[in-house]
Order: structure tokens, then C-alpha cells, then sequence
């Protein structure tokens, strides 16, 4: 008897793959914002400024370094430099002598310093309010741009830092290799009334509760919600206003 011939599978064509963006339903995903914002209705970012201009010097700073660190940093710097012109006249040294304390601070000087002479030059002295003219800037990536673009000028972005990458994948909320990857999923599946802060819900989310080396699933507001595969409780912790971070 002649053996059935085995079924040959057709091949795949290129571009049908589908990447699946996320595990949470669009009502999932919109609950936990909803309680992002109840828990932090008015979220800031932890990186002290006074205007577009130093908050922008203080992102390019962070790069490899804590937020506290660069506070730290910066407090004495923004009080003498607190635009192009200032941070010009003050000059690479001792912008260096001021940031000593950050990681790579000899190269992050150099930026700020070109920064400024690039604001002065091409931008009248102002930070400009699009990505494309950000990322220009020496010492100006993505991130970066969004960070500024979202906090100085209102605009929906979202950032995608360290904390944001673990939990896109850790909780399978927007998996993803690279931030630019999981930034394009957020964008897309994050309620637009939520975009505003929402990049900052997830930064605090991720700073304060799931935090890298062990996730504090006690105090979790979206427990009952989350799928992560390191999960280690089912009951959301109480849903109240949170005192900002100190």
C-alpha cells in the first residue's frame, strides 16, 4: 500500500509575519492607565530644571547615570547657567568641574557645550518644539527629544528608558527588542486620553514597584491584571493617591 505522500508546508511570505503587540485586550490596557492615573494624576519626572532649556541639558546628563545623581549635579550648574548663552560663556571646563560627579562627564560637557552653541546658532537660543530639530543636537538622541518634547511642550510622546523596556517584555505589555520598537507599540495601544503621562506612570511604575531585580507585586496596583510569567501576587494593592517621591 502506497504511503500518503507527507503534506510539504508552503512556504511563508516575506512580510506576513505578525508580531503579536501586545497580550492585553484594548479594555485591560485601559484599565491600567485608568489606574496609573488615580495612583499619580499629576505625574512629574524626577529630573530637577527651570526651563525647556536646562531640562533638556539634564536628559542629555542622565544618559548612564541616576536622576538623583544628576540633581545633584546640576543644582549649582542651573543656578549660573541657566541658558545657551550662560552655559557658552561658562565654557567645556568648567561645565566639566560642575558635572565631575556624573558618568562619562568629560564627553557629556563637550555636548553640553556644543548643544548651546547649536541653540544659539540655528534656534535663537530656543529649545525647538520637534523631534527632527532635537535630534540635531549633539548629544541628542530619540529619548531624549521625547522626554523634552513631552515635558516642556505637552506633546504625547513616549520616552522609552530602561524601565519602560523591562516592563514592555516583562509583563508582555509591548514586547519588543528596541525601545524604538516598543515605543511604536505603546503609542499605538495606550488610550490617547492617557498619552499625555503615560511614559511617566510607566517610568515610576517601573522605578518604584517593578523594579528590576525583583518585581514588589505586593504593592502593585494592576496585579489582578498583569500576565507577567514572574508574577508573584493576584490582588491589586489599594487603588489611592500616591504622595509624589521625595
Amino acid at each position: 500500500m502506497e504511503k500518503p505522500k507527507k503534506k510539504i508546508a508552503a512556504p511563508r511570505k516575506p512580510g506576513r509575519t505578525r508580531r503579536r503587540r501586545t497580550v492585553y485586550t484594548p479594555e485591560e490596557i485601559h484599565e491600567i492607565f485608568r489606574r496609573f492615573s488615580v495612583q499619580r494624576p499629576e505625574p512629574k519626572g524626577e529630573l530637577e530644571h527651570v526651563n525647556a532649556f536646562t531640562l533638556l541639558v539634564a536628559v542629555v546628563l542622565s544618559a548612564q547615570a541616576t536622576d538623583a545623581g544628576v540633581n545633584k549635579a546640576t543644582r549649582d550648574l542651573f543656578k549660573v547657567a541657566d541658558t545657551p548663552e550662560k552655559m557658552l560663556a561658562l565654557g567645556e571646563e568648567q561645565v566639566g568641574e560642575y558635572i565631575r560627579t556624573i558618568g562619562l562627564w568629560r564627553n557629556k560637557a563637550k555636548n553640553v557645550i556644543a548643544l548651546s552653541e547649536a541653540l544659539i546658532r540655528d534656534h535663537g537660543s530656543q529649545v525647538p518644539d520637534n523631534r527632527e530639530a532635537l535630534v540635531t543636537l549633539p548629544g541628542v538622541g530619540r529619548k531624549t527629544a521625547n522626554v523634552v518634547l513631552n515635558m516642556s511642550f505637552g506633546q504625547p510622546t513616549m520616552a522609552v528608558d530602561t524601565h519602560i523596556l523591562r516592563i514592555g517584555n516583562r509583563i508582555g505589555l509591548a514586547p519588543g527588542k528596541t525601545p524604538e520598537q516598543i515605543e511604536d507599540t505603546l503609542v499605538k495601544i495606550i488610550p490617547a486620553e492617557f498619552m499625555r503621562h503615560a511614559h511617566h506612570w510607566l517610568i515610576l511604575h517601573g522605578r518604584y514597584v517593578c523594579k528590576a531585580r525583583k518585581p514588589d507585586c505586593v504593592a502593585c496596583v494592576i496585579a489582578d491584571i498583569c500576565k507577567s510569567a514572574e508574577k508573584t501576587n493576584e490582588i491589586p494593592a489599594p487603588l489611592v493617591e500616591l504622595a509624589p517621591q521625595a
